[in-house]
């Protein structure tokens, strides 16, 4: 069978949805070599380098039946050509003819007749949370989304809230919704030389404590592009409020890029010496962070998922979270679930976990077990069954 990918998101996001479809890919072309793949990206503006870069990855997994295709434009110039003008130019002049077409980033591009078509909805915040988006951005997804979906054969979600949502939302058929996890890369496992706990500091690389101008106090850490949903201006709040009554000196450190409707997060933690956005945090200084917080605190408003709950869980750092949308189904029984809009709710959960030793060795070990049932091996292997079920056919 000839499998085309949308493999853009990949290419041009180092984060996020960039970095969901490249752990997937990878995983998937490192299973299979049962079908043929032709990998297609959108590269205009990126250095030459850094999709030669990509491409040889791919290829270092993958030599045969593997094509990989781009074109010298945006993603933005596709998006306007199929999306606002909707001219149908069917992917297949850039990727030749396919038997399925997979889109892991939310919009179906237009396919000849006869081309099955698969797309992965991550969440549907947009809907859920529609003032903490740009209206452009907003208008735009509430229409182009439900297009899309409407075209796909099979519509992918990262989980059974996900899965639900689609189905009550757009009112499709349950049929034609699967549920297919994200996982967690090996990298993300306990380093106890990092660990928190040890004479009153963190222990990070000074290297590390450099490019991101870290103090050397213990800390909290929060892992998400900066923007409304991730809940962080409530987060200062209750960080602060804890802190009040703490008995070490903390820290807040916040890693993620500029997003939308930023500016009250900065205008918030610009107030506060303890409190540090370190802006967009280089894949391989995850681990690490991760290793030496004190705990990972995610208050998001509503997540599709919320991988950087499982990651820090990997690392064997404890995790606050919110009982909101996906997250008690991705936690499971391993976090501290708080209401998200409740600040005084978690502060007392933030100061609970760091207080409580027993409580801390019990969330660890939970957090670890939890983390490893979620393996990019066993996404790959998902997408593959809903693949080949269509074989059946």
């Amino acid at each position: 069978m000839r499998i085309g990918i949308d493999y853009t998101s990949a290419a041009r996001q180092r984060a996020g949805i960039g970095r969901y479809t490249r752990e997937l890919v990878k995983a998937l072309l490192a299973l299979d070599r049962s079908h043929r793949y032709t990998i297609f990206a959108a590269v205009g503006g990126l250095p030459e380098e850094t999709w030669l870069e990509e491409a040889r990855s791919l290829r270092s997994i993958r030599e045969r039946d593997l094509e990989i295709r781009s074109l010298p434009v945006t993603d933005d110039w596709l998006a306007r050509v199929w999306h606002r003008l909707r001219i149908p130019i069917p992917i297949e002049l850039a990727t030749g003819p396919q038997d399925v077409f997979y889109s892991p980033d939310f919009t179906l591009p237009p396919t000849l007749k006869g081309t099955r078509t698969l797309l992965t909805i991550h969440d549907l915040s947009f809907l859920h949370h529609p003032n903490a988006f740009v209206p452009s951005l907003r208008k735009y997804l509430e229409q182009v989304v439900p297009r899309s979906v409407e075209r796909a054969d099979i519509v992918l979600a990262d989980s059974g809230h996900t899965s639900v949502d689609l189905i009550a939302l757009f009112g499709i058929s349950p049929d034609r919704v699967k549920v297919i996890t994200p996982g967690v890369d090996p990298r993300f496992r306990p380093e106890p030389s990092l660990a928190w706990g040890v004479n009153g500091t963190n222990l990070l690389p000074r290297d590390l404590r450099t490019r991101y101008d870290i103090g050397a106090t213990p800390y909290i850490l929060s892992i998400g592009t900066l923007q409304p949903r991730k809940n962080y201006i409530r987060l200062i709040q209750a960080f602060l409020r804890m802190r009040e009554t703490a008995d070490d000196d903390l820290q807040l450190l916040i890693g993620g890029g500029r997003g939308w409707l930023f500016e009250p997060i900065l205008d918030e933690a610009d107030k506060h010496e303890s409190v540090h956005l370190l802006g967009f945090v280089l894949d391989e200084d995850l681990p690490p962070l991760y290793q030496g917080a004190a705990l990972f605190a995610f208050p998001s408003l509503y997540e599709g998922f919320g991988l950087p709950v499982l990651e820090a869980m990997a690392c064997g750092t404890p995790v606050v979270c919110s009982n909101t949308s996906s997250l008690p189904e991705v936690a499971g029984d391993a976090a501290s679930l708080v209401d998200p809009l409740d600040v005084a709710g978690l502060s007392v959960a933030m100061s609970r976990v760091l207080e409580d030793k027993g409580l801390r060795k019990r969330m660890i070990e939970q957090g670890l077990r939890q983390a490893s049932r979620y393996t990019w091996e066993g996404s790959a292997r998902q997408l593959l069954d809903v693949i080949d079920s269509w074989e059946m056919i």
